[in-house]
């Protein structure tokens, strides 16, 4: 039986470049794969409403098309994220996938390490704005393995495959997807820690990682910019164990709620009953 890859899509135009993109990825890898896939802005994914009950193996109040999705992620092999760039930040469909995740913690040995590859789609150079990071933060946030991402430049649906540049940047990605060898490495300075090229720079010399939000310095090196990076308190997926100790800090929350929700009332009752609010057009009410 063949392996399985998935790709997801963050975009709303069926058979756009994201999904085309995917599709040419899938076509490079070579015999022995089927692909599934995935269009995220045609699926129903609520938002998470914060109460906890996935992290205690309780299932999640939303009825939507959430679970489907993370089992197919869970099943697949390997997988593709591909989702364009809008107003300089990637297709609001993928943070509302993430923003379900603390049920990944329910899955974390069947997520770890897969392999899986990221693409921003930007219709004008220059203009990815945090695309990039925004979908290496999909791969990596989903526990896999990332091992090669790309901004891709195309606006009008076919468009980033007319570039030889952006075939041969498929071309790689399918390589790293077959092969952990080869692995694209990030052109420049990048984190120590996860491999991110996008830093937050602060007087004085300090740095944070805007992908792993890793904490540390940067300096001149032999005339390169080479950066010194620490992880912070709750590494998110930088190694296995830290993932199941940021779970179980998530978990230990409950506890410490209950222990202060006298506390935490009096702090809100001065706020109840204040503003008016817009109510949604199916007349559903806001608290």
């Amino acid at each position: 039986m063949g392996k399985t890859l998935l790709g997801i899509s963050g975009s709303p135009r069926k058979h756009g470049n994201c999904e085309l993109f995917i599709k040419d990825i899938f076509k490079l890898m070579g015999q022995g794969w089927e692909l599934r896939m995935v269009r995220l802005p045609e699926l129903d994914i609520k938002p998470c409403k914060a109460c906890y009950q996935c992290l205690f193996d309780q299932k999640c109040p939303q009825e939507d098309d959430f679970l489907p999705v993370l089992d197919a992620l869970a099943r697949a092999d390997a997988y593709v994220v591909a989702a364009p760039v809008y107003f300089l930040s990637a297709n609001s469909s993928m943070k509302e996938f993430l923003d379900r995740g603390l049920q990944f913690y329910s899955l974390v040995d069947r997520l770890w390490g897969k392999p899986g590859v990221a693409v921003a789609i930007a219709g004008i150079e220059g203009k990815e704005g945090s695309g990039k990071r925004d979908v290496e933060s999909f791969v990596k946030l989903t526990l896999g393995d990332l091992r090669g991402s790309a901004v891709v430049y195309g606006a009008l649906p076919g468009e980033a495959l007319l570039s030889d540049a952006n075939r041969r940047i498929a071309e790689g990605l399918a390589r790293a997807l077959v092969d952990p060898s080869l692995r694209l490495a990030p052109r420049g300075p990048v984190c120590p820690l996860c491999g991110g090229d996008t830093f937050r720079l602060s007087s004085g010399g300090g740095a944070m990682c805007m992908l792993c939000s890793g904490s540390g310095s940067w300096q001149l090196e032999n005339g390169d910019l080479a950066f010194h990076i620490e992880p912070g308190d709750h590494p998110l997926f930088l190694d296995k164990d830290a993932v199941n100790a940021h779970a179980d800090w998530l978990r230990g929350m409950k506890g410490r709620f209950l222990a202060r929700r006298s506390e935490l009332k009096e702090v809100v009752k001065p706020y109840l009953g204040m503003g008016t609010y817009i109510e949604s057009k199916k007349g559903k009410e806001r608290g």
